[in-house]
């Protein structure tokens, strides 16, 4: 069976986003072994510079970076990455299941990642060239996994 790690920063404080995470969590399990790592983020200061928001991205990445298992195929959601329909998306995963039994996608901070674990990657995916809170965008992950897992199989889903 496929593991997917889902490693990312931030804590989920807000309980309707909880909900959403566990029902799609439970979804999953039918068709793969999930896994959430939640890492702490680094707080950003209110005289944020460049050189202060590299340094934060840094040590988000690099605690990112430890989590991470070794052969695990490596897809951070960012800005810079290739914006993906749904049926793209289950076709990736699909592809992927049959070259790897381990997918790990990585969600950065507020900040976003640092160069070196975009470096990392095997590949770069954006749902949208809008900001979203990146709590939001692990439920967004969520249900896109659950509906390219039910796409592969060919199973109703909502539209």
């Amino acid at each position: 069976m496929l593991t997917i790690d889902v490693v990312c920063i931030g804590k989920i404080k807000e309980t309707y986003l909880k909900d959403a995470i566990s029902e799609y969590s439970k979804r999953l399990s039918k068709y793969c072994k999930l896994n959430i790592v939640e890492l702490p983020d680094e707080k950003i200061p209110d005289k944020l510079n460049e050189s202060l928001s590299l340094e934060i991205k840094n040590k988000e990445s690099n605690a990112i970076l430890s989590h991470i298992k070794k052969d695990s195929y490596i897809i951070c959601l960012d800005l810079t990455g290739k914006e993906l329909t749904s049926e793209e998306f289950s076709k990736t995963i699909e592809n992927l299941s049959l070259e790897t039994s381990h997918i790990t996608f990585v969600i950065g901070g507020s900040l976003g990642l640092s160069s070196d674990i975009l470096k990392k990657s095997h590949q770069k995916i954006c749902f949208s060239k809008m900001t979203f809170p990146h709590q939001l965008i692990r439920v967004f992950l969520l249900e896109q996994i659950f509906r390219g897992f039910k796409i592969s199989y060919g199973e109703t889903y909502h539209r």
